[in-house]
């Protein structure tokens, strides 16, 4: 295949990841109204259809994992202190439930078909679902400077200069891809490697049949496996601009229904950063439960506290988040241009 007919395909396979996006949009508002007609008949049956009693509102969040039962930050720790839901009395929700999925993509479709309120997940994925037409508004940057792993097999490559003619995998539309593709970039050998769609959950097992040379691995899954020997030849953040951001937001259809909770949101944050940030080992044991009881070192070197911002966005983090779209427009990987500023909230 021509190096032309590669570059077409990867761009076709990278915006399959959204095309179910783009096709769900038209139904967004209408799943998301069915989600709360289902939510408050379930209400009225529980409490024999009294009007004067509460109605449920149940705020569902969905995250990025494939171990953690919480998000890793101050969301989860103030679900798992209790202190959460409480915080959002005011506001009519009576649970919080946290959601896990694999990837971006998969969080983006959940959002669009009114399966969820918010989403925390990375810069990449919220920004490719936005310029496809995704209904969302963005709270926060939950995380500023995330860390990626490029991971070699055991007795493998050992360096990035050697990754060239090979084959690497990688889990397209999440913030290690916009890493990966940058890296290549810089090192002249975008038209000299393969890049293939890999589930992280399977990356593991194709490194170890030589399947691929190289997989790019987001915190947690990184650290732990250089812990089992295998090589990291590269890390995100050895290099200006190719650490990822972590963002949350909220559909348009509930910020409709519920105008305040991107401010509470952001105070509850805050609060629970004061927290963390007095009581460091407290949260990384938090982090290792949560996580599946992975070992401190791992947690510490994944999820370091100066990862989370005390403001909902900072220089540096706009500075990031927009470099990652201008990245995305330039490789043309963006169904459509915007502008960050018109995608935030203001005074959150």
């Amino acid at each position: 295949m021509s190096t032309h007919a590669l570059e077409r395909s990867f761009r076709h396979r990278f915006l399959a990841s959204v095309t179910t996006v783009v096709l769900l949009s038209g139904l967004a508002s209408c799943a998301s109204q069915q989600s709360q007609s289902n939510n408050l008949a379930v209400a009225s049956s529980n409490t024999g259809g009294n009007s004067t009693e509460a109605k449920t509102l149940v705020l569902r969040v969905g995250f990025i994992s494939s171990e953690s039962k919480l998000p890793i930050g101050p969301e989860g720790w103030t679900l798992q202190k209790g202190t959460l839901t409480p915080a959002l009395k005011s506001l009519g929700v009576t649970e919080v439930k946290f959601i896990p999925f694999v990837g971006g993509p998969a969080l983006n479709e959940a959002l669009v078909s009114g399966q969820l309120d918010m989403g925390l997940y990375g810069d990449t994925p919220a920004l490719v679902g936005r310029a496809a037409g995704l209904p969302t508004r963005l709270i926060n940057q939950t995380r500023v400077g995330q860390n990626a792993w490029l991971i070699t097999k055991k007795n493998g490559v050992r360096s990035v200069a050697q990754l060239k003619g090979t084959k690497i995998g990688v889990a397209k539309g999440t913030y290690p891809h916009r890493y990966l593709m940058g890296l290549l970039e810089k090192e002249g050998l975008t038209k000299d490697v393969k890049v293939v769609q890999i589930p992280a959950a399977d990356a593991k097992p194709a490194l170890e049949r030589g399947d691929i040379s190289a997989y790019p691995f987001a915190m947690g899954a990184g650290p732990t496996l250089v812990s089992q020997g295998f090589p990291a030849i590269d890390r995100a953040k050895d290099h200006q601009g190719l650490v990822g951001t972590g963002v949350s937001v909220v559909t348009e259809n509930f910020l409709s229904r519920h105008p305040e909770l991107p401010q509470k949101w952001n105070q509850i944050r805050r609060q629970a950063l004061q927290e963390i940030k007095a009581n460091p080992e407290a949260f990384y044991q938090f982090a290792a439960q949560a996580s599946g009881n992975v070992p401190l070192a791992i947690v510490k070197e994944s999820y370091p506290l100066d990862l989370y911002p005390t403001e909902p966005f900072t220089p540096e983090g706009l500075k990031l988040l927009n470099s990652t779209k201008q990245f995305l427009a330039d490789q043309k990987l963006l169904k459509s241009d915007f502008e960050i500023k018109d995608w935030q909230i203001s005074n959150p």
